[in-house]
């Protein structure tokens, strides 16, 4: 059976060196790894090469609900684009794209069966616009 894959994208006023450092580096990540201020992402751990280790906790600030992102890598081009598989086999591919002095950051990922395809994408697109905002204010 073919997966869906879901697109969400973000142009940041950053140099690719900054955007792809506050995307991968985990003192970063743990400052725009969530989707409203609601939530919080208190640790994150990221072993930046083929066959290593993505790890990320999400969850409620009020303690209510939390869950771990997890992913190994299958691909890693630096400043350019990496890849990586879930434990439950979906697939993911980041992009970056610099013009000028932006940065263009795809995410493209194959949804899950849980959830609805624009609950996916509404998630991972708020995640994205929150890492856009973190990093264009520091």
């Amino acid at each position: 059976m073919e997966k869906t894959k879901i697109m969400v994208q973000a142009t940041i006023s950053e140099g690719v060196d900054k955007v792809w450092d506050y995307y991968t580096n985990p003192e970063h990540i743990i400052k725009w790894n969530f989707a409203s201020d609601d939530w919080h992402c208190p640790y994150a751990s990221n072993d930046m090469q083929v066959g290593g280790k993505y790890s990320a906790r999400m969850e409620a600030k009020d303690g209510s609900f939390g869950f771990d992102f997890e992913a190994v890598y299958d691909e890693v081009d630096p400043y350019k684009q990496f890849g990586y598989t879930m434990p439950d086999g979906r697939q993911a591919k980041v992009t970056f794209f610099q013009l000028n002095h932006k940065t263009t950051v795809k995410v493209n990922f194959d949804a899950e069966t849980e959830n609805s395809i624009e609950m996916q994408r509404g998630g991972w697109q708020a995640i994205l616009d929150n890492f856009k905002n973190y990093t264009e204010s520091n």
